[in-house]
């Protein structure tokens, strides 16, 4: 006799089989105001493919089945391999084919960097590990393009064939480029970095040189080649080495470990020595930290775009489960406190999502002084603000599913998990808020254009214009004073800005409510303190359809 205690109801079904692009209001009116119309129809079925069950699993496959070290092969030569679950290399490969890695730079016409976000924005959701070392190798493109060694590399960087082959370039279909800058005594303090480098003949750009030292954070350890920064008579440059010696043998670079990460754990992450390994100097001599601080400028605006991914799935997975899971009578969607929450977790979403698209097309060619603020000053502060809220964000999604939403079975520990990383890679928090400042000081012409934007874009709302006007007056102080502003800085910025961005673009009453709970009286310490029950259900239902 079969023996049963109950029947399994009131649990809610996955998130699967719907289209990343199609379902985000937000994202789809950007994509054409931001100037990506030509990409639709590739949006669109990339889109569907990130949200097919099975691509879904493949995402959660590749974070369970970690990558592994292989240091050395069973005869005991060293070979310096990672190996990776297959579901890895399928997202890879999507990444390749989308041209995430190369597209902004091999085809720079109107509208590329936009549309290579879309896909980053929406890729991110379900595999975010996969990013990193798209991220290098876009990066890494701008500034190789200034050497005289590029035209060799072109063709394997601008090739959309994924080729995961360990072996010369000359042998592979194409290549990625990763970043070694940080070392274990100095972290962000790149200036303590003790990796040296020695000519071999009369060095200069683009001349031989060996390395001997370490990196405590390598990205990406197996890609073809790393921009890694060493120092050199009293000197920090920016040196190209490659996986392979010209001549066909191992260059010496020599994996340690993986690292353990709390998060992130599709993307293997390693510890390197050199040991006279063999790279190339780029840009001039001495300009180590400013060019590889040039390449983290593209990879911040990435951080920001992966920031918004998660912050959208976790949006998405919380609204999904309050529409099917009942609590007290009621379909947790339809008790008010709960709306006042998804409610305010949508507005960030929303807002996210409008800033990153509107920074990526700040990154299109062009040399409008506006644009180049929004470059120089404004991603360094999006980067700050839209990383910490998604931190913060992430619990209370997670919260949204209850004890649910704490087991593994599910997405929301890896989304968890996975938040932190884009605030803490490429420089923490009070490193950008730093340099936000940096920005507003050392270019007076940009940061002139970018204040006279929030000026005049606010001038219309009491609140708003305040608010600009506050944050002008504040950037008159100088020294310690305002060094210790720096984060309130950045917060006010980009909190400005974005309010700004909804007033244009969103309807009024998703703009309005996110003014009210940002600067007025209803601004609270924690997601949901929205009181506006007239408005709430409009909004979540705009955020997921």
């Amino acid at each position: 006799m079969k023996w049963t205690t109950h029947r399994v109801e009131n649990q809610v079904p996955p998130l699967q089989d719907y289209n990343l692009f199609q379902t985000d209001k937000a994202l789809l009116e950007g994509s054409q105001r931001e100037g990506a119309q030509a990409w639709l129809a590739d949006l669109t079925a990339y889109g569907a493919w990130l949200g097919q069950a099975d691509t879904i699993a493949q995402g959660a496959t590749a974070n369970v089945n970690q990558p592994v070290a292989h240091i050395f092969d069973r005869w005991g030569n060293r070979v310096d391999a990672v190996h990776f679950d297959p579901a890895w290399h399928t997202f890879m490969r999507q990444g390749f084919q989308q041209g995430m890695h190369c597209s902004a730079w091999a085809e720079p016409r109107q509208g590329a960097q936009v549309a290579r976000a879309i896909n980053y924005l929406m890729h991110g959701q379900v595999e975010a590990g996969s990013l990193c070392p798209l991220t290098m190798t876009s990066a890494a493109i701008p500034l190789l393009q200034k050497e005289s060694f590029f035209d060799m590399l072109e063709p394997f960087l601008y090739s959309r064939a994924y080729d995961p082959t360990d072996a010369p370039l000359d042998q592979k279909a194409s290549m990625m480029v990763g970043m070694g800058m940080t070392e274990k005594q100095g972290g962000s303090d790149l200036r303590t970095n003790t990796t040296r480098a020695a000519p071999v003949g009369a060095g200069g750009r683009g001349g031989e040189y060996l390395l001997t030292g370490h990196k405590w954070f390598f990205s990406s350890p197996t890609s073809d080649a790393h921009l890694v920064l060493a120092g050199h008579e009293q000197q920090l440059s920016c040196f190209y080495v490659p996986r392979w010696l010209p001549d066909g043998r191992r260059n010496s670079v020599h994996l340690q470990r993986l690292k353990n990460k709390m998060g992130n754990t599709s993307n293997a992450s390693g510890e390197v020595e050199f040991k006279d390994a063999y790279g190339l100097l780029v840009s001039e001599p001495g300009r180590g930290v400013a060019t590889l601080v040039e390449m983290a400028a593209n990879t911040r605006l990435d951080c920001v775009l992966g920031s918004a991914a998660l912050l959208r799935q976790a949006v998405v997975q919380a609204i999904h489960h309050a529409r099917h899971r009942n609590a007290f009578g009621k379909f947790l969607i339809d008790q008010p406190l709960m709306g006042s929450v998804l409610t305010d977790l949508a507005l960030e979403s929303e807002a996210a999502t409008m800033l990153a698209l509107r920074l990526a097309r700040a990154f299109e060619p062009g040399d409008d002084p506006l644009e180049q603020a929004y470059r120089r000053i404004l991603t360094p502060a999006s980067k700050f603000w839209v990383c910490k809220r998604t931190i913060e964000a992430m619990g209370e999604c997670m919260e949204v599913w209850g004890g649910n939403g704490y087991i593994e079975d599910g997405p929301m520990p890896r989304l968890y998990r996975e938040a932190p990383v884009n605030s803490i890679w490429e420089g923490s928090g009070n490193v950008m808020c730093l340099d936000v400042l940096r920005g507003i000081q050392r270019d007076p012409e940009l940061s002139e254009a970018l204040s006279s934007s929030l000026l005049r874009d606010s001038a219309d709302e009491p609140v708003l214009a305040k608010q600009a006007q506050d944050l002008m007056a504040l950037l008159t102080r100088s020294g310690p004073d305002l060094q210790a502003a720096a984060r309130y800085v950045a917060q006010q910025l980009v909190l400005i800005v974005q309010a700004n961005l909804m007033r244009r673009h969103s309807p009024t009453h998703v703009a309005d409510t996110f003014i009210r709970t940002r600067f007025g009286s209803e601004s609270g310490r924690v997601f949901g303190v929205v009181s506006d029950q007239t408005v709430t259900r409009a909004i979540f239902q705009r955020a997921w359809h």
